[in-house]
């Protein structure tokens, strides 16, 4: 996947879309509770359609392989969350609160299963691994992200009480604990509108960063992040993928993960879901809020294809791959 393929990736579009018309046309006032209903209501549809698709055999799968899957786990959700809460507080002395809290937030997130998935593929890297251990850290993430975020530290005006308990409830769990409970009869349908399925996924994403960048509009974002501060932004997203992609590659030497194996830990544990991040940020934070904390989310979830691309490149063309000389035993399956 090149350079440009990146650019020209819909996700991508859409996103840079809902910032654009943030910023011209911010929703506020009671537009803003209309934008936020629409948005509840995609992330609703947006989860209810992760339950039907992440498929309950390849979950068991998942937790057999625990020789990958544990390591996959502590790194995601234990090495990425300290490395975030680091360039928080580098952050904390140069950046407004809101904004460099995002980084802890960042660090707390899962991996996003798409582009874990296809980079995994075009690196020659174990793709049903790298499918089951995308899924399970999302569905873990929706459980976990929250407590690890706030323990570490993180609250701001985003203090999760029983109304928040209770819309990451509604609007997360309980819609993907109906498609678990309903994929049986909805798998065909979900297969043969996939295409169609895509853009929905899009769409919510897109309306969750919609509302919470036009919250940061409304406060005066342009003012508040200047040009020196998107610098400072710029450069800790730069450490931070240079830690996940840099770390995950040693990580898996260090577990003796064979090549294949190796490169679905690569990309399953450096990547971050702005599927997961962007509405779960609209739930946690008031939008004047959530827009600040999503920066440094978009920022990385950019650079991390711009990144991934090369990367997957070099694996795929080395002679280490699988068929060439000096690769070692076939890889593990899940």
């Amino acid at each position: 996947m090149s350079f440009r393929t990146v650019l020209t990736d819909p996700m991508l579009r859409m996103l840079v879309a809902a910032i654009v018309v943030a910023a011209l046309l911010p929703a506020t006032g009671d537009a803003r509770g209309w934008a936020q209903m629409v948005a509840n209501a995609a992330i609703f549809v947006l989860f209810l359609l992760n339950g039907m698709r992440i498929a309950r055999r390849d979950i068991v799968a998942g937790f057999a392989n625990w020789r990958f899957l544990v390591p996959l786990v502590l790194w995601v959700f234990g090495a990425m969350a300290l490395v975030g809460l680091a360039l928080a507080s580098i952050g904390q002395g140069l950046l407004a609160p809101s904004v460099a809290l995002g980084f802890l937030y960042l660090g707390t997130l899962p991996s996003t299963v798409q582009s874990a998935t296809s980079y995994s593929s075009l690196a020659g890297g174990n793709v049903a691994l790298s499918v089951v251990g995308a899924a399970l850290l999302n569905i873990l993430g929706v459980f976990v992200t929250v407590p690890l975020f706030l323990a570490l530290g993180g609250s701001g005006s985003g203090a999760v009480g029983m109304e928040v308990i209770g819309k990451i409830m509604l609007l997360l769990i309980l819609p993907f604990a109906i498609g678990q409970a309903v994929q049986g009869f909805t798998s065909g349908f979900i297969a043969q509108h996939k295409p169609k399925i895509a853009w929905i996924d899009r769409f919510a994403i897109s309306a969750a960063v919609y509302v919470a960048f036009s919250g940061a509009v409304e406060q005066g974002i342009w003012s508040r992040v200047a040009g020196i501060d998107w610098a400072v932004i710029g450069a800790l997203v730069a450490a931070f993928l240079l830690a996940g992609n840099l770390g995950a590659w040693l990580a898996g030497g260090a577990l003796r993960l064979q090549r294949a194996d190796r490169i679905a830990f690569l990309f399953a544990g450096a990547q971050k879901s702005a599927a997961v991040g962007a509405p779960l940020a609209t739930i946690l934070f008031p939008p004047e809020e959530a827009g600040f904390l999503v920066i440094a989310l978009l920022l990385y979830h950019f650079f991390q294809l711009v990144v991934a691309a090369p990367i997957a490149s070099r694996l795929a063309s080395s002679p280490h791959r699988p068929g060439s000389a000096g690769y070692g035993a076939p890889t593990t399956r899940s």
